[in-house]
Parts: structure tokens; sequence; C-alpha cells
């Protein structure tokens, strides 16, 4: 080492403790933790805070409405291996029975796998920031969501989208939000901002809105009490505008903690040469297939297919990259196939842009069912069966449910179920339920909630299986299962039905747009939005709104409400056409509920041993008995017959054949068993033993019958005092015969004559 590399080594030595400190003081100013305040205008605030934990992930924030916080982190890593041609993003929300104060009610009290309520709080948040992640990234992205604390108060879901919001656009992940969301509710015509849960509890509305900057409407998602078309826009209007605020807050976040974003590669990006050669090679035989209306699902897809194989095999044979290729060709078809609604209007099965699909609608299909209905539209088949059950027959209320507003009206539960088949596709097997059955379940059950009536004395549960599907299946099941109810003889409110409209616009900026009523699949494919809505004749029970943009503006979301309005009058006239409404009959297989009064002293009797006698009364019959309080007994029959047989059965133990006994009268009771706190006797044949307990066996204290040499079979003189009128047991005494033999003694004793 020359002089003047030594020279500069040492100065560098000298200089490094300095810039060691440096970069020390700057790591730990990053450290401490920065908050923003989101006010809305009702005075409530969310807090969203950063900086203090999780400072290992890419981006973390803890948003806190109330007492209720959730903690959310986000990383993402480079993908190994080609883009699967959709942003790579899984979102794992977990709510934590110690954020509610709970222990897990599972037999291992450790947490288990994800709840519904998880599952559609994971896709909430899916929904609200997916779409604005850039096109082209491909990189591993997880957002994790922890519910730290619940205040019973304020649902976490609409927390989980503000604080994921912060934890990407604190990060250095690609993101061109931040986005806000708000709950909101209508009571008496006034709009609620972000509701407690009472406050909830009397609104006719409960809708969650995300929004990005400018009025940009991201997801909606929500259901009512059979709302007003103008009180649900007037919500949507009030919803985008408190967003601000936390997009706002969200923002000023980002600006004093936020990273630079990271590049990255568009691996969707194409050649404008290979784009150009697609157009070339398949331009006109698309725009032939997309305007040919004999196709159907089927036949469109595979001749689309075909002709993809041979464009993409020309492109190759010319230096073109597969993927490159295959990407080219699948820009160039969604192209042409928005450039025909655009310019021409022109759907490719020949309706025009507000046409339904043709509807069919059969109900009552198999006799044994309690309600069954079949719903087609287009190529899109639904079959519905209802099953009514008694009450007790539904699962128990999870506590953290409780806390975290999970807990739905738990005598209807509505499944849906999407077989492979259903789409031509050979799938995994039965039994496993995916994510998005769950979603589209849960849409479906609550359009159809506010229609059951609050005293139906059963259980409902309707089952929806997609034979068929070519789009918007779970606004079929809105349809098919409100035909289900009414066959059942279910006295529903109205029937619902359901309707998804689409859009489709020149630029992500919506200044040319077309909005598609009754999407098929291949519109939703390759349009812009999914706009989802159900309800009766008056109003609005359920919507849900996935966007494909980075937002799209309130006017457009308007129309669309609008739009399905309309179509949703014109589904329900088709409807009322094959079901006017609710069955007036009832059909004999239809469950019977009744109740009997049972006097406390024969409950025993009726029980038997361990429950013995009402066993074999279910098991002979097939009802269901359960005790409802102390003396009604809740009898559940499938049908009238096993009522009749049930009810035939109690009066066996019911019968009144003991003979009439006089209050305080003396009576010889026999011994029948000797316990430690008395002995059981009888007063008559066929009686139930009674308890005769030692405090009223002498006047001496005693504390077991043996003390007084009682045995089984052993006659005593007992007087009776009636029945207890809680529990109906006799009570008998043999003291007091023994006092009043006392008593005389001493009169005799003072009174000799």
């Amino acid at each position: 080492m020359n002089s003047l590399h030594k020279q500069s080594y040492r100065c560098w030595r000298k200089l490094r403790p300095v810039r060691l400190m440096r970069r020390l003081t700057t790591s730990v100013s990053c450290l401490e933790k920065v908050e923003a305040r989101a006010e809305f205008s009702n005075g409530r605030t969310l807090k969203i805070e950063t900086g203090h934990y999780a400072r290992l992930a890419d981006g973390a924030a803890v948003a806190t409405l109330g007492d209720t916080s959730v903690l959310i982190t986000a990383v993402s890593k480079p993908r190994v291996g080609p883009s699967p041609g959709f942003t790579p993003l899984t979102v794992d929300y977990r709510q934590k029975y110690a954020a509610a104060g709970r222990i897990p009610t599972n037999y291992i009290r450790r947490e288990m796998g994800p709840t519904e309520k998880e599952i559609l709080t994971s896709r909430i948040i899916d929904r609200s920031v997916r779409p604005l992640f850039p096109e082209g990234y491909h990189g591993e992205t997880q957002l994790s969501c922890q519910l730290l604390a619940v205040d019973s108060v304020h649902d976490p879901d609409v927390v989980s989208i503000n604080a994921a919001s912060a934890a990407l656009a604190v990060s250095d992940i690609p993101w061109g939000g931040p986005v806000g969301a708000v709950r909101v509710g209508v009571a008496q015509g006034e709009v609620l901002v972000n509701p407690t849960r009472r406050e909830l509890s009397h609104s006719d509305l409960n809708l969650v809105v995300t929004a990005a900057p400018r009025n940009m409407v991201v997801m909606l998602e929500g259901g009512g009490n059979i709302v007003l078309q103008q009180d649900l826009m007037k919500a949507i209007r009030t919803g985008v505008k408190e967003c601000q605020h936390v997009i706002q807050a969200v923002q000023q976040l980002a600006k004093l903690t936020g990273r630079e974003k990271r590049p990255y590669t568009n691996c969707l990006q194409v050649q404008d040469e290979a784009l150009l050669a697609a157009r070339t090679l398949s331009g006109t035989r698309l725009r032939s297939i997309f305007t040919d209306t004999s196709h159907d699902k089927m036949s469109r897809d595979n001749a689309i297919n075909v002709l993809r194989a041979d464009v993409v095999k020309k492109l190759t044979e010319d230096g073109v990259d597969v993927n490159e290729a295959n990407l080219a060709f699948s820009r160039v078809s969604k192209s042409i196939f928005r450039e025909i609604i655009l310019d021409e209007e022109i759907r490719c099965d020949g309706r025009g842009l507000k046409d339904l699909r043709p509807v069919n609608c059969e109900v009552d299909l198999f006799k044994p069912l309690h309600g069954s209905s079949s719903f087609q539209r287009g190529q899109t088949q639904v079959q519905c069966t209802l099953a009514l059950d008694a009450p007790e027959n539904i699962s128990k209320l999870d506590p953290l449910l409780q806390a975290t507003g999970g807990v739905r009206n738990r005598n209807f539960r509505l499944h849906y179920t999407f077989p492979s088949f259903a789409t031509n596709e050979v799938g995994r097997g039965s039994g496993v339920l995916t994510r998005r059955e769950v979603g589209h379940g849960a849409l479906a059950e609550r359009a159809l909630r506010p229609l059951i009536p609050a005293s139906l004395p059963f259980a409902l549960l309707l089952t929806s299986t997609v034979l068929e599907s070519n789009g918007s299946s779970s606004m079929a099941t809105v349809c098919g299962g409100s035909l289900a109810l009414m066959d059942a003889g279910i006295k529903i409110t109205a029937p619902a039905a359901g309707v998804a409209i689409g859009l489709v616009t020149r630029h992500d900026d919506c200044e040319e747009y077309k909005l598609l009523t009754d999407i098929s699949g291949i519109e939703d494919y390759l349009g812009d939005m999914d706009f989802k809505m159900a309800g009766t004749s008056k109003g609005i029970t359920a919507l849900q709104a996935d966007i494909k943009l980075p937002g799209v503006p309130l006017k457009v979301v308007m129309e669309a409400v609008q739009q399905a309005t309309e179509a949703k009058g014109a589904i329900l006239s088709i409807m009322h056409a094959t079901m006017p409404s609710s069955r007036q009959a009832q059909k004999d297989n239809v469950p019977v509920v009744d109740e009997l009064t049972v006097p406390p002293h024969k409950k025993g009797r009726l029980m038997g041993p361990g429950g013995l006698n009402m066993r074999r009364i279910e098991a002979d019959s097939g009802v269901q008995l359960t005790w409802q309080g102390q003396d009604t007994l809740s009898i559940f029959a499938p049908n009238q017959v096993a009522m009749d047989e049930a009810r035939e059965l109690l009066q066996e133990f019911l019968v009144d054949d003991e003979p009439t006994l006089e209050f305080g009268g003396i009576y010889t009771a026999t011994v029948r068993e000797v316990r430690e706190q008395g002995v059981m006797v009888t007063l008559y044949d066929h009686m139930t033993p009674a308890l005769l307990h030692n405090s009223q066996l002498d006047m001496r204290k005693i504390q077991h019958p043996s003390a007084l040499g009682l045995e089984v079979g052993q006659e005593l003189k007992v007087k009776y005092f009636g029945r207890d009128p809680a529990t109906g047991q006799m009570r008998l005494s043999r003291r007091a015969l023994q006092a009043i033999t006392s008593s005389v003694k001493n009169l005799h004793k003072a009174d000799p004559a």
C-alpha cells in the first residue's frame, strides 16, 4: 500500500464512526411512531399509525376506530417463473379470540382455520386494493391482517381496509393508492357514517364504500332492508365524500414516512410490432366470431382457442416469444370485443345493451322436497332446494362473531356450491369450499334474508347448486331462492330478483363508456365492472360492485343503479308469471311445530330415567322434543302424521290417572328407596316416588334415614301439603304428624281430666 492509499485509509477510519452514527440516527428516527387522523363529519375519528410495529415488513400500519384496532402488514417478493397474468395478491385476515377477551371454543382451545367472517373480510380487503396495483406488476404480495383489539361497537372490516391502504402507501411496493373506506347506514332518511353496532341495528342499510381520490368508486359491498333507490344513491355519495378524509390522512402518513416505490419490469408489456402482427392475423376472424350470434359459450370459446393456436403458431415462427404471442392475441381480442360494443353497440349474443337473456323458471321440482326451483337465464342455470328444520338445530353463536359483528340471522342460511361441471371443467372434487363460493353465497343470503318473516318457527337452509354457468350465478341464486321459498309456502315479504350490470370503457378515465345489462361470462371477463344488485319491486336488499379499474366516477355508478333497477323489475315480472305468490295450501311433507304444556309434577314421568322416555318417543315417531322453559315442550315433527303419533305417545305419560289427594290429609306411604337425603315413598300404586326429606322425617335432626331404622317396604304415616308450584313435587311430612301427637300428649299432661 503506497503512502497516498495509507493516508486515504486513515481518513476513512476516522470518518467511519461518524458515518455509522449518522446512519444509526437516521434509522432510529424512521422507527418513531407516526400517526395521522381522519375526522369524519359526525365527529368520529379514525387513527392510523405506522413505524412501531412489524418493522421488518415492507409496510405496516395500525388503524383504530373507537377501541377496535387492526394491524396490517404488506410484504412483496419477486416472483420466480412466468407471470400468472394477474396480480398475485393474497389477503389473509384473522380474528384472534384474545382480541375480544375470549378463549377459543374448540376442543383444543387454539385458533383454527378461517371462518366465514374472516374469508368475507379478506375478500372485501382484496377487492378494495387490487384494482390499484399497476398492470404488469407480478411480485408475490401478501397482506396479513391481525385483529389486535375489538370493542364490540365498531366492525373491524372497514378499519382493516384503511389499514391495508396505509400499509401499502408507506411501503415501497408499487401501488396506485391510497384508498379510503367507510361504512354507511340509513335510518329515517338520514345517512349514518361509520355507525356503531347499536346504530346499525336500527339502520335499513349496511354498506361498505371504498373510494379513491377525486371521488372515484373502487368497491361497494352491502345489503339492506328493502332500501329505496334514492336512499341508496344518497348513501353512496355520502360514503365516497367521507372516504376522502381517510385518503388525505393516508397521504399525509405516506408523505412523512413513505418510501420510494421500487422499480419493476412490466411483465405484460408487448411490443407494438407483435400487437400489429396479431391484429393483422386475427382481427377479421375475431370480429366474425364476436358478431356470430349462433355461438354459445362453449362454441365461441372453442373458436377463439382454435384461432389463438393458429395466430400464436404463426407469430412464434416469425421469432416472437410464445408468452408474448399469447399476450398479444389476448390484447387484440379484448380490444376488438370492446370496440364492437363501444362503436356499434353490438353484443356477442345479439342483445341490445339493456336486454336480458332468455329467462325460464320452474318450481316444485321434486315432491319430497319442502321447496324447490330451477332458474335459467341464458346459459346460467341454478337449482335451489329449501329444507325446513327445528330452530334448535342451528349451530350456536360464536362469542367472537358476536364481538366482531359477524352474527347473522341464524334461522336462515344459504349454501352456494359451484361444481366444476358447471363450466365443463374437471375439478378438485367435492367437499372443498372455495372463497368464491363463500362470497357468492353470502351475497345471495344477504339479498334474501330481509324477506324472511321474523316469527317463522322453523330454521331454513336454502341450498343453491350451479348446474350451468355463463355469468351472474349469484344473482340467479337470488331469483331461484326466492321461488323456492314461495314454493315451500314461506310467507316472504315480497319476491326478490338480482341482476349484474357490466361496464366497457374506451380508456380508464371513463370518458367514453357503455353499461351492459345482465352480463354473460365473456362480458365480465373482458369488461371493467361487475355490478350486482338484488331486491324487490320496492327497494334494494343487496349490492356488490367488483371494479377492475382504479376507480369509476359516481355518475357511472348512479347510472348502473338505475339500469339494474329496470332490469330487476323485468325479471320479477317473469317470475310472477311462474309463481305469483307464496303457496297457500301447505304441502303434505312440510314440517309441523307445536307446543305442549307439561304439569311440573308429570315432567319427571315424561322424561323417565335419564330422559329415556323422551328418546323413545323421538325414535318411534321421528319428532324432535325440546324443552322451552320449565314446563313447555316444543314438538318439531317432519309432517302432520308424525305429530299426531307423537301426541298419542306423549298423552300416555301425561294421562291424569292419579287419585285426588286432600290437602292436609293423612296417608300411608310405602318406602321405595333409602337415600342419603331422605326416603323415596309412594302413596298409591303406579305413583312416581316422591322424596320425604330428612328434615321432614322426625322432629329430631337426623343426617341419614338409617338413624330411624327405616327400610325399603316399611310403611309410614305422612301428611300431604299439596305440590310445590315451581317443581311440581309432592310436599310430604312425617314430622308434622309427630308434632301433632306431641301437642296432644302435652295437652293431656296439663289437663288430665
